[in-house]
């Protein structure tokens, strides 16, 4: 886990090395201040001149500068490196997650991964800020402080090494007992952010059933469920506090006591008064050192959760990678499969999928039918290799899918689906993501053809138009033609549309794929569909029922011999029983 949360450093650490060093210059300057001041006040004490105050003065001002400078230096050097690795992280967490496949992302939920890429790393850069700057810092000071206590006060110094264990013990029972409540906030976390993600989502379904009394009680009670265990976490580490402070008042109980004890009965000889004043001072500076040590142990046991969770994002390796020696280039379209059955997981008790044999020539436009839970789109999810078939083998230009370069599969495959997806930023950049290059004519076209330019011009800004997140600012049709018009630039060998047509009229509809089959002739289209109009100018059609393929056949061939595709037909085209009168 340290070892890949340590890779994130990087270009950092030269300033992660630079702040140690600083750390450890300000800690000496400081303890040879108190060493300083005791001097002077042994100087005063036997009648020194103003000359010898002013020069011991010049030099605990010069010690206070470049204690000053090493420390603003540490704290400029410590906020570059803490800030650095968390970019790293964050950069290093995307990159690893754009890799991920289907399967990868299914382990992890969505909420989780922003958790992870947000509050998590934010612990382990506050950690990191703490372990190369106080964790360095308190530790030398404690050492420092102790060898000038013991020069200053000699046996009396040894009073802090008994108060060490005693803290020590404390910390760690207090680390052993709030790492368990860690982990288990941290996943109530990842639930609290699942909830809010879900409500935003469907914040439009909330309103129209009047759900907000509803969706506020559940949000406040995980709320109040993260809340609880926080406490109790907080409540024991809020120990440390009391703890270092009855070691404090201790010592310095002792210290005073012992030590004026001492100064008046040997009259000065044993320890006086300026080391008794020095030895105050390494006091504090012993005990102050050791209550950032438990902070640092606070932020440590915090952090180490959530350093965990990071490392499991960045160790995570995709179950679909391209093999050695990739093919680089798709001959045609045409797709094969060849008992094909397929489950998402494992563990899963069915096959989503089960003893496809399909064959579809290059050029063909396939439409496919079923009811819900049918396994559509389970089926074309194994064309672009969104997930790899559990038997059997799908093959793309009579290559089997599994020895293409990732990249240049994908490329050859356009799919649109249903819940279509549209990112911030203008029309044109959207468009773009189908093809990089397309020139203003070309977006022009391509948007002609899905029936997306007729409502484009409408907008003041026309193709400059901002779409918003998600595409919120467009309705569920118009969303769906311009996904269709960027699936369109790609020009792939394989175009899938996932009932992608679902929210525009039948008119709209006819349209576009008449359009399609002038534009992209040679382009294999496969077209799922929930309307048999959709589908019913196709070369084949597709019945797929509980996750296999019920018939294959021409609209009028399943007309007239396959009762699921006769049933969905009539249900869709029925005009109704005439009303008894």
């Amino acid at each position: 886990m340290i070892k890949e949360i340590a890779k994130s450093i990087r270009e950092y650490k030269r300033v992660s090395i630079l702040t140690p060093i600083f750390v450890s210059l300000e800690v000496v300057m400081e303890c040879i201040i108190p060493f300083i001041i005791a001097e002077l006040v042994n100087q005063i004490k036997a009648g020194c001149e103003m000359s010898v105050i002013l020069q011991y003065g010049g030099v605990l001002v010069l010690m206070a500068m470049l204690s000053l400078l090493f420390g603003v230096l540490a704290g400029i050097t410590c906020a570059t490196a803490s800030c650095g690795i968390a970019r790293n992280l964050r950069h290093d967490m995307f990159h690893s997650i754009q890799s991920f496949s289907f399967e990868n992302i299914d382990r992890f939920l969505v909420s989780s991964l922003v958790t992870r890429m947000t509050t998590d790393i934010t612990n382990v850069q506050n950690a990191y800020m703490m372990i190369i700057r106080i964790a360095i810092r308190a530790p030398l000071m404690l050492i420092f402080a102790f060898i000038m206590a013991f020069v200053m006060g000699g046996r009396m110094a040894w009073i802090f090494l008994f108060v060490l264990p005693v803290l020590g013990l404390g910390l760690s029972l207090v680390i052993r007992k709030t790492i368990p409540l860690f982990k288990k906030v941290f996943k109530k976390y990842d639930n609290l952010n699942s909830s809010i993600q879900e409500n935003i989502k469907g914040i439009r379904v909330v309103k129209s059933f009047v759900r907000e009394d509803y969706e506020q009680k559940k949000f406040n009670a995980a709320a109040e469920d993260v809340c609880n265990d926080f406490t109790k976490a907080e409540r024991i580490l809020a120990l440390n506090g009391p703890m270092m402070q009855f070691c404090v008042y201790t010592v310095m109980a002792f210290v005073l006591s012992f030590g004026s004890y001492t100064i008046i009965t040997s009259r000065g000889l044993n320890l006086d008064v300026g080391q008794l004043s020095a030895l105050v001072t390494y006091s504090f500076m012993m005990l102050s050192s050791l209550m950032m040590v438990s902070m640092v142990f606070v932020m440590i046991t915090m952090a180490g959760e959530s350093a965990k969770r990071i490392s499991e994002v960045l160790q995570e390796k995709s179950t679909l990678v391209s093999p050695d020696n990739a093919i680089t280039e798709v001959p045609d379209g045409s797709i094969s499969f060849d008992n094909v059955s397929f489950k998402y997981s494992a563990k899963a008790e069915r096959m989503a999928l089960s003893n496809i044999n399909l064959q579809i020539r290059s050029g063909e436009t396939i439409g496919i039918i079923g009811g819900t839970g049918s396994s559509k789109s389970s089926l074309i999810q194994l064309i672009p290799r969104m997930y790899d078939a559990t038997e059997g083998t799908v093959e793309v230009g009579g290559i089997d899918v599994r020895k293409y370069d990732l990249e240049t599969l994908r490329n050859a495959v356009a799919v649109v689906l249903q819940k279509n997806v549209l990112f911030s930023g203008t029309i044109k950049e959207n468009l773009r993501w189908g093809n990089p290059d397309a020139t203003d004519e070309e977006m022009k076209e391509a948007c002609k053809l899905a029936c997306a330019d007729e409502f484009i011009s409408l907008f003041p800004d026309g193709y400059d138009t901002y779409i918003e997140q998600g595409g919120a600012n467009v309705s569920g049709g118009q969303k769906q033609r311009l996904c269709i018009a960027r699936a369109l630039l790609k020009k792939p060998k394989i175009l899938i549309l996932d009932d992608s047509t679902s929210a525009v009229d039948t008119k709209t509809d006819a349209s576009i794929r008449k359009a399609m089959r002038t534009y992209i002739p040679e382009t294999t289209k496969i077209i799922i569909a929930q309307r048999i109009a959709s589908v019913e100018d196709a070369d084949r059609i597709i019945v797929m029922d509980g996750g296999a393929i019920n018939a294959i056949g021409t609209h009028a061939e399943l007309l007239a011999k396959n009762e699921i595709y006769r049933e969905i037909y009539t249900s869709q085209n029925k005009v109704g029983d005439s009303v008894e009168q």
